[in-house]
């Protein structure tokens, strides 16, 4: 698995075996090449996977390299980050956001 600042990519053909398949909390980034916002939020979630690990996993998926999840879950601003639970969604943040706000926002899912 390809690795972004430390944060797992993950990939349309990945996606249900790396994240749907986890019982825990799985953090989603999905971001671009092309996003400014995306860039901004890297580090602070490479931060927050490094901290959390064993609580949280945190991974990040290319939306122009992987359409169909994408599409499968409606995202249409970017960064996305949607928290999966035992293969549901349980929460979406859009936007960039320091590592503080995350955390909080974080709070009631981990």
């Amino acid at each position: 698995m390809v690795q972004v600042l430390g944060v797992a990519a993950v990939t349309d053909e990945s996606f249900a075996a790396e994240v749907l398949a986890e019982p825990g909390p799985v953090l989603v980034d999905f971001t671009a090449d092309w996003c400014p916002p995306c860039r901004q939020i890297a580090p602070v979630l490479a931060e927050v996977a490094k901290e959390q690990a064993g609580r949280l996993k945190v991974v990040t998926l290319d939306v122009d390299r992987n359409p169909q999840t994408q599409a499968d879950y409606a995202v249409l601003s970017m960064p996305t980050l949607m928290v999966f639970r035992a293969g549901e969604p349980v929460k979406v943040l859009v936007g960039a956001r320091a590592k503080a706000r995350l955390l909080r926002e974080l709070d009631d899912v981990l």
